[in-house]
């Protein structure tokens, strides 16, 4: 080997050497340096999980703390007794009578940091009182809730049978708070409550009445012909509708098919060749079909007999009560 030879295979040493030192070096310095910038990186992000978390934690105090501030009370029996006293004067304020309504503790329910309590309520009451009621307790300041709304007929005629449970949330433990004045602004005559009136208008509880089919369109008139004269309109042509009352009035209301009009009519008026005696509610057998039944009817007396027009029936559908199938009133006479 040569002196060109051993510079050459010296140089290689040294770059050999110096590579191994530099590698060496950065497994000592850079990798604890990384470690400890990923650990930094680490702990930051759980610093920021904990501010995020804390964040939160004001947040939601907050919450509960204003929506204590509209709680009855943080005592259990007190809260009961104090959701009762308004639900009572609620009833009382819709015009609505407190005896011809139960109502019945639910709960407690507990939740986590709450219990729940309320009442289940059921009643009957004219349908315009009713909705005042639903009203006043919706738009009511106190944290409540209204669920399992029912509305139904109610066993007495023009009266309407609610039921709904009344529920509120008492926390567990409650936070210090001031308490408010919890009062509303809304009232029957505000203009939120007249939202209600086309429902109420609409009579939802009254029986649906199919539209009679539309006349036939009328044949293209090839050449001017003389309409032929038009028949008077028959018995048939007219259908009670409607059997109701109101204010302790009976009111029949008959429908005109050809004209597509309602007529209406009260005991004492003419109708059917006869005069309007009285509008009967007993459930019977419907004319001509036994195992059907009829739950109202208008009586007519014609001559020294009575006769009925059944709700749904025409004019030309009028029967002859006998003497056992008369109300009470009636068959005295």
């Amino acid at each position: 080997m040569n002196q060109r030879e051993k510079t050459l295979l010296t140089i290689i040493g040294m770059m050999v050497g110096l590579f191994v030192v530099a590698f060496g070096a950065r497994s000592m310095f850079v990798k604890p340096i990384k470690e400890a910038d990923r650990k930094v990186r680490g702990a930051r992000q759980k610093l920021e999980g904990l501010k995020k978390q804390q964040r939160e934690y004001f947040s939601n105090e907050d919450y509960v703390k204003t929506f204590t501030t509209r709680t009855f009370s943080h005592d259990l029996d007190e809260a009961s007794a104090k959701s009762g006293e308004v639900l009572t004067k609620t009833i009382l304020q819709a015009g609505l009578s407190e005896t011809e309504f139960s109502r019945l503790p639910v709960g407690p329910i507990r939740y986590r940091g709450a219990r729940e309590i309320g009442w289940s309520v059921r009643g009957d009451g004219p349908q315009k009182d009713v909705f005042d009621l639903l009203f006043l307790l919706q738009n009511a300041p106190a944290a409540h809730r209204l669920e399992s709304l029912t509305l139904s007929k109610a066993d007495k005629f023009g009266l309407v049978r609610v039921s709904f449970r009344y529920m509120t949330l008492v926390v567990e433990p409650a936070p210090l708070v001031d308490p408010i004045n919890l009062s509303t602004n809304l009232s029957l005559t505000s203009a939120e409550r007249k939202l209600y009136d086309p429902t109420i208008v609409r009579d939802i509880l009254r029986p649906y009445i199919k539209r009679p089919p539309a006349p036939p369109p009328a044949p293209s008139k090839s050449k001017p012909t003389e309409p032929p004269p038009l028949a008077p309109p028959g018995p048939e042509t007219f259908k009670v509708v409607s059997l109701s009352q109101w204010a302790g009035t009976s009111e029949i209301h008959v429908r005109d098919l050809t004209q597509n009009k309602t007529l209406r009519y009260t005991p004492g008026d003419e109708l059917a060749g006869g005069k309007i005696v009285l509008v009967d509610y007993r459930p019977m057998p419907m004319p001509g079909n036994p195992g059907l039944r009829s739950h109202s009817r208008v009586i007519l007396k014609i001559g020294e007999a009575y006769w009925a027009i059944e709700r749904g029936q025409t004019l030309a559908q009028k029967h002859q009560l006998k003497t056992d199938q008369l109300p009470s009133g009636l068959a005295k006479l």
